[in-house]
């Protein structure tokens, strides 16, 4: 810890009144920008067209804020999770999936997560933390595979939208020119749906959308997602059908199949009256299991007739290759286990 701000993280705005506190003029916090984020300078020394009174300046009250992955596991299947420690002292995790040329990396928001989901490792550890947006850039800062990067998804550990103003931020950065400049179709953002944000991230950025559905019925949703019972998967698909998600954007539906518990011809019906008329794509995910869950995946075939009745309905359904199954790949399971060991020592 630190009594100095982070650099790391702050929008162009901010950075113009860190530039102006440090004696610079205005065009500097351009320079600051392109430091940070183009040429990835952690060293305000080495920031050589700011003056030297100013790095100076800057050395005195901030620190650029980037601390590297404690802890990493990699998986047969390429697949690799690394475990960050916050300025708060708690633990959260990044996945980085490669995949031919694609490389994603799969980012958290918060340390553990408040939405209590009953399959979601992250929601049996409660909220601890909100990542600042310096937290959650240093994930893919810090990242030794960083200038592979292709794509982001927030789908780690917490949700986006739970933590709406530092996940905003993070966008602005990543998609501005004076940013990170890519482009927004590179970047997912998954949430459970908490309508209240929801339109205003829709009307804000122009990043894809992931909408954690898992059940097409209120009461059977409610049981495994308790957000149901504030926001309704009903009012968040009214929501959506404002918008057009037929040219750049897309939205999609996550759907983690439970043996046995949404996976019925009826849950069929009940999905394509629910997304009748949206632009949409579903992905069917096998549950990773995690310790004393009541849950499990059905077997691969169950998967495919799942998908392909989904499919004779209009509605564009894929099954998410699983990946990283040997190191704890369910979400927030690693830094549970990790917390877990802290706790015992």
């Amino acid at each position: 810890m630190t009594d100095r701000e982070y650099l790391y993280g702050k929008t162009l705005s901010e950075l113009e009144v860190v530039t102006a506190r440090a004696g610079l003029p205005r065009f500097a916090a351009r320079q600051l920008a392109r430091w940070l984020y183009v040429k990835h300078v952690s060293d305000l020394g080495a920031m050589t067209d700011l003056s030297a009174a100013g790095r100076a300046a800057l050395a005195a009250a901030y620190d650029v804020g980037l601390v590297p992955p404690e802890r990493e596991s990699r998986s047969s299947d390429g697949t690799k999770k690394y475990l960050y420690r916050t300025h708060e002292g708690h633990t959260i995790e990044s996945a980085y999936i490669p995949d031919g040329e694609r490389a994603t990396l799969c980012v958290s928001s918060q340390a553990g997560c408040r939405m209590g989901c009953r399959f979601c490792a992250t929601g049996r550890q409660g909220l601890q933390q909100s990542l600042s947006t310096n937290e959650i850039l240093n994930q893919i800062e810090s990242l030794p595979e960083r200038d592979r990067l292709t794509n982001l998804v927030f789908m780690g550990m917490g949700e986006p939208l739970d933590n709406v103003d530092n996940v905003l931020r993070a966008l602005e950065i990543l998609t501005a020119p004076w940013g990170f400049g890519w482009s927004p179709t590179r970047i997912t953002l998954s949430t459970a749906g908490v309508a209240a944000q929801l339109p205003r991230f829709l009307d804000q950025t122009k990043v894809h959308l992931a909408v954690s559905l898992h059940n097409p019925f209120p009461e059977e949703r409610a049981e495994i997602m308790p957000i149901e019972r504030a926001w309704s998967i009903e009012e968040v698909v009214r929501i959506l059908r404002r918008y057009d998600f037929s040219h750049q954007r897309r939205v999609s539906f996550e759907y983690i199949v439970l043996e046995g518990r949404n996976d019925s011809p009826r849950h069929i019906r009940g999905l394509c009256r629910l997304l009748n008329g949206i632009h949409c794509r579903i992905n069917l995910i096998r549950f990773h299991r995690i310790p004393d869950s009541p849950y499990y995946s059905p077997d691969a075939e169950a998967m495919v007739r799942f998908r392909d009745a989904l499919t004779a309905r209009g509605i564009q359904t894929t099954i998410r290759a699983s990946r990283g199954e040997d190191i704890q790949a369910a979400c927030g399971l690693l830094s549970t286990l990790e917390n877990g060991k802290e706790k015992r020592s």
